[in-house]
């Protein structure tokens, strides 16, 4: 896992809402597209980003693909910024 590909995939408002969204379990890119209301393109492009940070998982049954959180990431985000805090 890449610190900066993490930020950057944090720094948008539409990621971190994908991942809000993914907080309730997982979901295809369908809904998760509904519930943004962007194109498949769009969320195509912002998925590829938390993908690229390990920030989602990915899982196939059948046509779907489903993405949840991957949160060791956010564990190991939280433990970075505490070292650099100077926190044990």
């Amino acid at each position: 896992m890449s610190i900066s590909a993490s930020f950057k995939a944090l720094s948008d408002p539409q990621r971190r809402e994908i991942l809000s969204l993914l907080r309730g379990g997982r979901k295809n890119a369908g809904e998760l597209a509904s519930a943004l209301g962007i194109s498949a393109a769009a969320l195509s492009y912002h998925l590829r980003l938390l993908k690229e940070a390990d920030l989602l998982l990915e899982y196939r049954e059948g046509n779907f693909i489903y993405f949840e959180l991957n949160a060791g990431v956010f564990d190991e985000i939280i433990l970075w910024i505490n070292n650099m805090r100077g926190e044990q």
